[in-house]
């Protein structure tokens, strides 16, 4: 049954992409759907590009591996979508219509003058070459661990299958096809989040007997709300897990859905939909990964809980659904990071001087490269994630908040902030982290944040 729903879904992946390639007329068409997209697919499909692998597979082993002090993680990440979809969302929306720019780094390179933006634009585009082609090997190795755990097939050959279906549609459909899609993942995603953590709570005996099941692992850390030694390391901890939240206005692939909103009056009704989504698929990843503590004590790879919780404790026809379901959504992941990577290219680096087919190679080269990477140096999920979304988080979110609230910012100043953020929390990650990583995720945010405000009072004292 895992099978037949997995092969069924890709093949809708494909049906999607031939679909989405007729709509595909010009770049616009290409990298925002023409700027007419509805409510309800921008809010689905923003929420899901954001999350995914990393919320499915990463956050339940997160619960799994960390215990009670996994709670933190609810607010934290709910709290970046309260920020993207009440502030940054009413104002980039209409903002980026009146100025007709295609993508993030264009929109924040627009007012420079002609040498700064042009450098902004290279640096912005390296940037995200970086981070997503770290980005997308995640999301492939998810997909190999993932198909691996429920079907006879090897990691690598799943891997492969994946990448080749996801660069496929992209390649066909551009944002259309990435955005239906990830839509109709955000709704798999969601039910899985409404029936696997109540099964699986259901199996433990009820929330009274998961803690007595977390007691009798014997692990003090794990019934800790902060395993740290003091108050001090506490605090520092749960603000560095805030700081994921804070890097949710700096994602492209998922504020280039603002862009593509239709209309402002659509944001209201599409943020309602994103925060609902979010509560639900944040709280029962956490309680599945406790769950799974309980019920899978010995699990070598808490990462592989979901898989491993839905097979077991799900009937053959409802398990194959939930199963199938949840391993094509992890493989139709990486879309979106595909199409900004290809529109780095195309539009930022060139400024959309050369052909949608030329854009069409660069997802390609991309999407093997990122299979390259998962598939001879892998890495745990969570971490790889976690490190491209704070690169690209404190590099292009700070100037976008001062852009949009504060008004215009000076060139060199733009990139200075892009710069710092960017590279600040590279260098700050090959030292030994403090709890919740919250100097590489708080220090260059809050650094890019003042060089980026100093800007504005640069550019008005120069006009």
């Amino acid at each position: 049954m895992v099978a037949t729903t997995l092969i069924l879904y890709l093949i809708a992946l494909l049906g999607i992409g031939f679909w989405a390639q007729q709509r595909v007329g010009d770049s616009e068409d290409f990298h925002l759907a023409g700027r007419r997209m509805g409510p309800v697919v921008a809010a689905l499909s923003a929420s899901a590009s954001s999350s995914s692998a990393w919320t499915l597979l990463g956050m339940s082993g997160a619960a799994y591996a960390w215990g009670l002090q996994a709670i933190w993680l609810i607010p934290a990440v709910v709290s970046g979508f309260f920020i993207n979809w009440v502030f940054i969302a009413p104002r980039l929306q209409p903002a980026s219509h009146r100025s007709q720019a295609l993508t993030l780094v264009e929109f924040l390179g627009q007012g420079s003058d002609p040498r700064n933006e042009t450098s902004l634009r290279i640096i912005g585009a390296s940037i995200i070459l970086f981070c997503f082609t770290l980005y997308v090997a995640s999301q492939f190795q998810a997909a190999g661990t993932a198909i691996s755990t429920a079907l006879p097939i090897s990691a690598t050959v799943a891997m492969i299958v994946g990448a080749v279906i996801v660069i496929a549609y992209v390649f066909m459909g551009g944002f259309w096809a990435a955005s239906v899609t990830d839509a109709l993942q955000g709704l798999m995603m969601l039910a899985v989040a409404l029936v696997l953590p109540v099964v699986a709570l259901a199996a433990v005996g009820g929330p009274a007997a998961l803690w007595q099941g977390l007691i009798a692992l014997d692990d003090p850390s794990l019934l800790r709300l902060v395993d740290q030694p003091s108050l001090l390391l506490a605090m520092v901890f749960v603000a560095g897990l805030f700081g994921i939240g804070l890097g949710y206005p700096g994602q492209p692939h998922v504020v280039n859905r603002f862009m593509a909103l239709k209309s402002a009056d659509q944001v209201r009704f599409a943020r309602n939909i994103a925060l609902g989504w979010a509560v639900l698929i944040y709280i029962g990843m956490v309680v599945l990964g406790w769950s799974g503590r309980v019920l899978l004590p010995e699990l070598a790879d808490g990462e592989s809980a979901l898989l491993v919780l839905a097979v077991d404790l799900l009937p053959a026809v409802l398990g194959g659904l939930i199963t199938g379901g949840v391993l094509a959504a992890i493989m139709s992941t990486s879309d979106s990071q595909l199409l900004v990577a290809g529109s780095a290219v195309s539009h930022d680096l060139r400024r959309g001087r050369i052909s949608l087919n030329a854009d069409r190679l660069v997802i390609v080269i991309l999407g093997l490269a990122a299979l390259a990477l998962a598939m001879f140096f892998p890495a745990t999920i969570f971490d790889r994630v976690l490190f491209a979304w704070q690169v690209l988080g404190n590099a292009f979110g700070p100037l976008l908040i001062v852009l949009l609230f504060v008004g215009p910012v000076a060139g060199r100043h733009r990139l200075a902030a892009m710069l710092c953020g960017a590279l600040l929390t590279v260098l700050i990650s090959f030292f030994p982290q403090a709890p919740g990583n919250a100097i590489e995720r708080l220090v260059p945010f809050f650094l890019a944040l003042l060089i980026a405000w100093g800007g504005t009072r640069v550019d008005q004292k120069t006009n």
